[in-house]
């Protein structure tokens, strides 16, 4: 939740690549307060059925920049198992999982805003915007 001193950060992920939620992506939640200044790790949560990270630790008051680190690369893993147990006769997939094993989005912020950081994800790209 936002105050009038903090801003406050959600985010969910959509898997283009199957037009569904990506359930089990680790996010992690870091700051900054100035360009300058050293990132502070806040804690992180995982995409919950929906994709949505409803936990996500509060911002410190004073932070201007806010960074999401997506581990993208467990859920193309884990997907990948998933799609050759369901087709046993088909040949194996040689990619290791996605091009991009780790997704980092950095974004300034300001005090009392809310910011929605969809990320819209797929096996060899990904797309980012402020949502609502």
């Amino acid at each position: 939740m936002s105050t009038s001193t903090t801003a406050s950060v959600s985010t969910h992920i959509l898997d283009t690549s199957v037009g569904r939620p990506a359930a089990a992506v680790a996010v992690q939640l870091s700051a900054r307060s100035g360009g300058a200044a050293d990132w502070r790790e806040l804690g992180g949560s995982a995409t919950d059925a929906d994709g949505r990270c409803k936990d996500l630790p509060a911002l410190p008051e004073g932070t201007t920049h806010v960074r999401l680190d997506f581990a993208v690369e467990p859920y193309f893993l884990s997907k990948q198992a998933k799609q050759a147990e369901a087709q046993q006769d088909a040949p194996a997939n040689r990619d290791s999982g996605a091009f991009f094993p780790e997704v980092g989005i950095t974004f300034a912020v300001n005090p009392g805003e809310h910011y929605h950081v969809p990320l819209l994800l797929n096996p060899f790209g990904y797309s980012v915007y402020r949502g609502s």
